[in-house]
C-alpha cells in the first residue's frame, strides 16, 4: 500500500473511529434508536422495501413516545436512501438515526450515515434498542492484519485467511490415512509402515497447500496460526512439512476438535490472547523504536508544538498518536501577527492567551481538533501516521508523559 493510501486509510479509520466515540455517548429514552448495516450487494430498494415495512409495524407501539420516535427515525433513513442508486457504494453503508436524550428530559433528532467502512459489512442488520449498535463497526477498527490459518487432522485439513475480523476458508484437503484397525492378512509392520506413509504424504499435501498460499505473501503476514488435535498438529510442526520462511512465522498452536471450515474459526477463537499480544506488539515496536532514537540521538521529537514544527520542516517519519487523545488545539493570533497554539481538553472552552513573543492579548482564530490538525499537516508532508494503543506501558507513557503526541524524524533539527 502506498504512503498516500495509507495516510487516507488512517484519516478514514480516525473519523470512523470519533463518530463510533460520540455515538455511543447517545442514549435514546427507550427502545427507539434505529441502525441499519447494508451490503454493497444489497440493493438500495430493498432497504427502502424493509424500513417501510418496520414503519408499518411500528404504528403497534403501545408508547405514543416511543412510536413516534422510530417512526420519524425510519423516515429520515427513508429520506436519506434516496441519496443512492441501485446499490450502495464499496463495502456498504451504516445509517443510525433516533431521537436521542439531550438533557432536562428533552430529546433531539440525530441521524449519521457512514459511507464506505474500513471493511465489507458482512450482512444486512436491523437493530431497533436504545442504543446505537456500534460493535460491528469497532471490531472493523481492530486492525488484526493478516494471518494464515492451518486446521487439520489425520482425515481433513483447511487452510485460509484471518483478515482483520474475517474468516476467509481457502483450501480443503481429504486424506487417504487408513483406520487403526488392520485389514486381515496384513502383517502388523506393513500395516504401521503404509500408515505411517500416508501420514506423511498427507502432511506434505496440508504444507503444500498452506505454501501455495501464503509463501507468496510472506512479507505480510503477521503470523500463522496452526490448529488441530495433539498430536496431530504438533507432528506436523515438528516434521518441517512448511516452507522454512513459513515456519518462522508459526505463532501458536492450539486444541481444536473440528478440522473443517467451521475449525478455522474455532482456532482464531482459541487464539484470541495471541492475536491481540500481536496487535500490541506493532505498537510497542514503533515505541521501542521511539524511545532509542530519544536516548542515543536527536531523531525523535515529542508533544503538540515541537512535534508540529517538525511536521511542518517535512521532517517526521511516522508520526505517532495516542488512541486516546481527546484534545483540541486553539489557534490564537496577537496584534503583532504572531500566530500560537494551545492544547485543550476537547470539554472545556478556549482560555485566554497572551502571545508569548509580545505580550499582548491574541484572539481566537480557530478551534481544531489535535488529531485532524496534525494529520492534515502529516498528509501534505507525507508522513505516515501510527495510532498507538494504551494497552502496554510504552503506549500509556506516550498518552501520560508526551501528551499523546510524538514523531520519528527522518533527520535530526534540533527542533
Amino acid at each position: 500500500m502506498s504512503t498516500d493510501a495509507e495516510a487516507s486509510e488512517d484519516r478514514r479509520k480516525y473519523e470512523f473511529r470519533k463518530v463510533i466515540e460520540e455515538l455511543e455517548d447517545f442514549e435514546g429514552s427507550g427502545t427507539q434508536l434505529v441502525t441499519i448495516y447494508i451490503p454493497e450487494d444489497k440493493q438500495i430498494s430493498d432497504v427502502v422495501a424493509h424500513v417501510t415495512q418496520e414503519h408499518s409495524e411500528a404504528s403497534n407501539i403501545k408508547s405514543k413516545q416511543t412510536r413516534t420516535a422510530v417512526q420519524d427515525a425510519l423516515k429520515s433513513i427513508k429520506d436519506r436512501l434516496r441519496y443512492y442508486d441501485t446499490f450502495p457504494p464499496e463495502n456498504g453503508i451504516v445509517i443510525f438515526s433516533g431521537a436521542v436524550n439531550s438533557g432536562g428530559g428533552q430529546t433531539e433528532m440525530v441521524t449519521k450515515v457512514l459511507d464506505s467502512p474500513p471493511e465489507p459489512i458482512q450482512s444486512f442488520r436491523y437493530h431497533c434498542d436504545s442504543d446505537f449498535l456500534t460493535e460491528p463497526l469497532e471490531n472493523m477498527l481492530t486492525d488484526k492484519g493478516l494471518f494464515g490459518l492451518i486446521v487439520l487432522d489425520r482425515r481433513e485439513a483447511n487452510v485460509g485467511w484471518l483478515k482483520g475480523k474475517r474468516v476467509e476458508p481457502v483450501k480443503s484437503a481429504s486424506s487417504l490415512v487408513p483406520g487403526k484397525q488392520r485389514k486381515g492378512g496384513q502383517s502388523a509392520q506393513r500395516f504401521a509402515r503404509l500408515r505411517l506413509e500416508a501420514i506423511d504424504n498427507f502432511y506434505q499435501e496440508v504444507a503444500g497447500m498452506a505454501n501455495d498460499l501464503f509463501v507468496s505473501r510472506r512479507h505480510e503476514l503477521d503470523g500463522i496460526l496452526v490448529g488441530g488435535p495433539s498430536p496431530t498438529k504438533d507432528e506436523f510442526l515438528d516434521g518441517d512439512y512448511l516452507h522454512h520462511e513459513l515456519q518462522d512465522h508459526v505463532v501458536g498452536k492450539f486444541d481444536v476438535s473440528y478440522t473443517d471450515e467451521s475449525g478455522l474459526k474455532d482456532l482464531v477463537d482459541a487464539a484470541q490472547d495471541v492475536l491481540a499480544d500481536q496487535e500490541v506488539m506493532k505498537d510497542k515496536s514503533q515505541m521501542e523504536e521511539f524511545f532509542e532514537k530519544l536516548h542515543t540521538g536527536e531523531q525523535a521529537t515529542y508533544g503538540f508544538g515541537p512535534t508540529r514544527k517538525n511536521l511542518v520542516m517535512g521532517s517526521v517519519d511516522r508520526l505517532l498518536l495516542s488512541e486516546d487523545l481527546h484534545s483540541d488545539v486553539v489557534v490564537y493570533e496577537c496584534p503583532e501577527g504572531h500566530e500560537e497554539y494551545e492544547v485543550v481538553d476537547r470539554r472545556h472552552g478556549d482560555p485566554g492567551h497572551e502571545c508569548t513573543e509580545c505580550g499582548q492579548e491574541a484572539e481566537k482564530k480557530d478551534r481544531d481538533d489535535v488529531i485532524e490538525h496534525l494529520m492534515s499537516i502529516a498528509e501534505q508532508r507525507g508522513t505516515e501516521t501510527k495510532f498507538i494503543s494504551t494497552d502496554f506501558e510504552k503506549g500509556e507513557q506516550l498518552h501520560d508523559a508526551f501528551g499523546g503526541v510524538a514523531g520519528i524524524l527522518r533527520y535530526a533539527t534540533g527542533v
